[in-house]
């Protein structure tokens, strides 16, 4: 698995509001479940908003966060967008009481 986090210098929007723009976009990445995209957790905070994504492979999450990308983020929220990315080789899995090793 691979992670990719998402950051966006922003400021904390209320919860209502951070939840009503997950909401509008959550089907775009709902879409990207057959492309590689295991889950996302939106964020929205002090530091900023943006998200963590857990994906199947590098090249997956590689492949989505294009020039073109960063280009339609930045129109979207004023702010250029930063990716930094990890490999994920173990997860401890509470909700299912596992440890599950990639």
């Amino acid at each position: 698995m691979f992670i990719a986090i998402v950051q966006i210098p922003m400021t904390k929007r209320p919860r209502d509001a951070a939840v009503e723009s997950a909401r509008k976009t959550a089907p775009t990445y709902t879409a990207l479940g057959g492309k590689g995209l295991l889950k996302k957790y939106y964020l929205n905070g002090d530091a900023g908003g943006g998200g963590v994504y857990l994906w199947e492979s590098e090249a997956a999450a590689r492949a989505w966060y294009t020039a073109d990308w960063e280009k339609r983020m930045e129109a979207a929220f004023g702010a250029k967008p930063t990716v930094t990315y990890y490999d994920n080789h173990v997860v401890v899995d509470n909700e299912a009481g596992q440890v599950k090793v990639d």
